[in-house]
């Protein structure tokens, strides 16, 4: 594997510097012991209980590019089929927290909530969609042939590296949201604050 596996490399380094940061991103502590508005709290626990099966889904994902690439005695087709399927857990991952906090609506009571919300949605959706393309490209990738399947694996990790602009803005939308009022009522679910010990495990 001697042409692939410096690029399945960076493929790995690209992934693990934030595919993840966006869903660890909805899982902030509390800032007071006063409760939010009861209302606040069931939109809270509508968003919260999507996240944990999100995040498994993409976290294995990544697990199963890095345990990939970890092996250089792995085939072009082995990497293609397992790097197709971890792009297509993304993109679903993505597409089903859009979906999740797009239903939940704006979050009730919350000055620019609307607005807030539709910025996450339209960023994770963005995000399902660049790993939904990501996946097309491994799909098309030519197995049969050492040096243009590495040639092709190195553009998909360069558009991966590029990924990482959206993941930022993902990241930052998700914590504008997250804001007064709607962190409070975040914190007290516990299906986000799994996420959270998760998270700091996982970077701790």
């Amino acid at each position: 594997m001697e042409g692939t596996d410096p690029v399945n490399k960076k493929l790995t380094a690209a992934l693990s510097g934030g595919a993840v940061l966006v869903v660890a991103a909805l899982s902030g502590c509390s800032s007071k012991d006063s409760g939010p508005d009861p209302k606040l709290v069931a939109w809270a626990k509508t968003v919260c209980d999507a996240v944990p099966a999100q995040d498994m889904k993409i976290k294995a994902a990544n697990a199963a590019i890095a345990e990939t690439a970890a092996d250089t005695t792995n085939p072009p087709g082995t990497i293609q089929k397992t790097d197709s399927k971890a792009f297509q857990d993304m993109a679903d991952g993505y597409k089903a927290l859009a979906t999740a906090i797009s239903n939940a609506g704006a979050p009730p009571g919350v000055d620019g909530g609307a607005k807030r919300q539709q910025d996450v949605v339209r960023n994770l959706n963005s995000l399902s969609s660049s790993y939904a393309d990501l996946k097309k490209k491994v799909d098309a990738l030519n197995t049969k042939d050492q040096g243009k399947f590495a040639k092709g694996l190195h553009d998909v990790a360069s558009q991966m590296t590029e990924l990482e602009t959206k993941n930022k803005s993902g990241t930052e939308a998700l914590k504008n949201l997250e804001q007064g009022d709607v962190k409070d009522a975040i914190a007290q679910q516990p299906s986000c604050k799994k996420v959270a010990s998760t998270a700091s495990a996982t970077t701790g």
